[in-house]
This record gives C-alpha cells, sequence and structure tokens, in this order.
C-alpha cells in the first residue's frame, strides 16, 4: 500500500509504523505527482519522507502517528528533505521527537529516533501545543543485557511516556529537565534551522550519529 496505495480513502486515528530506514530503491521517480506528497516531493534515493507523507496522509482530521525513523531525517537538508521537515513544522504537525540509544535493533545496531505526529494540537482533547515541540533525549536509557543489544526497562518506558503525557495533557506537571527534556517553541526550532535533534535544545552535546547500516 506504500508504493500503490491500495487504501485510498482511508483516514486512521492512529497509525503505528517501524518503516525500512533509508530505502532508495523505492520507485520514487514513477511517483513524483503522488497526491501524498503535500509537503514536498521526496527524494527517489530515499523513502523517509515519503513514509512520513504517506502516514500523514491517511490520518484522519484528529489523529495521531508513530512511527520510528533513521537519525538523519531530524537534521538531512539532502535533496529536498530539509524543506520539507520545515513544511511540516511550519504546518504544526510536528509534536513531539524522541532520541533512542542505539543496539535496540536485532539486525542493526545504529540508534533511531521517534517521531510524534499530531493532526490536532490546538487541540479538542488535549493542551493546545500547537507552537512547542517536546524534545526528549532518551539516547543514555537502557541496559546492555550482552555486548550486541540493549533493552529498555518498564521504568525506562514510563520514565519517556510519562514525559509526554504530562506535556500533552491539560493536568499534567511537566518540566523541562535539562539533559533529557524541553518543550521548545517553533521560534527555536527555525533559529535552528528546522533541525530536530533532541540534543540541541535538551542541553546535551550534540552527538553526530552514522545512521548507515
Amino acid at each position: 500500500s506504500f508504493s500503490n496505495d491500495l487504501h485510498p480513502d482511508l483516514k486512521a486515528d492512529f497509525i503505528l509504523a517501524n518503516p525500512p530506514f533509508n530505502i532508495s530503491d523505492w520507485g520514487g521517480e514513477n511517483l513524483r505527482n503522488d497526491i501524498r506528497w503535500k509537503y514536498g516531493v521526496p527524494p527517489a534515493g530515499n523513502a523517509n519522507y515519503a513514509w512520513m507523507q504517506h502516514f500523514i496522509h491517511h490520518l484522519s482530521p484528529t489523529g495521531i502517528a508513530a512511527f520510528v525513523m533513521a537519525n538523519g531525517a531530524m537534521s538531512s537538508n539532502t535533496s529536498g528533505e530539509g524543506e520539507i521537515r520545515k513544511k511540516l513544522i511550519q504546518a504544526g504537525l510536528v509534536d513531539c521527537i524522541v532520541a533512542m540509544p542505539d543496539k535496540l535493533f536485532y539486525s542493526v545496531a545504529i540508534p533511531c529516533s521517534l517521531w510524534f505526529i499530531s493532526r490536532d494540537r490546538y487541540d479538542h482533547k488535549f493542551r493546545n501545543r500547537h507552537d512547542e515541540i517536546l524534545f526528549i533525549d532518551a539516547r543514555k536509557i537502557g541496559k546492555m543485557v550482552d555486548c550486541r543489544h540493549r533493552e529498555l526497562s518498564e521504568e525506562d518506558i514510563k520514565k519517556i511516556s510519562e514525559t509526554y503525557h504530562n506535556w500533552r495533557n491539560t493536568d499534567g506537571k511537566y518540566e523541562d529537565i535539562k539533559g533529557f527534556c524541553k518543550a521548545a517553541r517553533i521560534e527555536e526550532v527555525e533559529k535552528n534551522s528546522f533541525v530536530l535533534t533532541p540534543g540541541r535544545y535538551v542541553g546535551t552535546e550534540l552527538v553526530e550519529e552514522d545512521d548507515e547500516v
């Protein structure tokens, strides 16, 4: 349904996905005029921003999407990706970005990021947060269970999820924590050239991540 959208009228309330990272042979050259590319035509050599817009296209007016993404997508300016990211941010779609540690997958050791996208951030159900993005730097969370694999404990997951819920909910008791989380205004993101790397906002040292296999 990605390369040949078999459900053109589907509008989902929730989308949860783990698309493949940095796919170069996704057939993008044959989909240049696809209706899903509302925020910009994704490069034929990388499907990351095609996946994002595929999910966004299929969200309902109050829908929420969460997906795992290659770290490069948070800062890439290659082949127009930076301009697409800028438009997603200016459209008020990006709700939260979580930087995750490495060695969470069995197939690759690279780190990744979690993206939370919300269609309605003014919000019929939660707090009005249309002019903010929550950044969480969870790169130091988790415990190595062997030399190649890291696992998150229930406490680790709770720390991340409660931070997001406390920030989003009207009755949440959210506070910025230096080195872990920050609710940044869109103006600050704009000053950082629309780069979404959490370390740039929460106060930790910015580390360039290699997201290639």
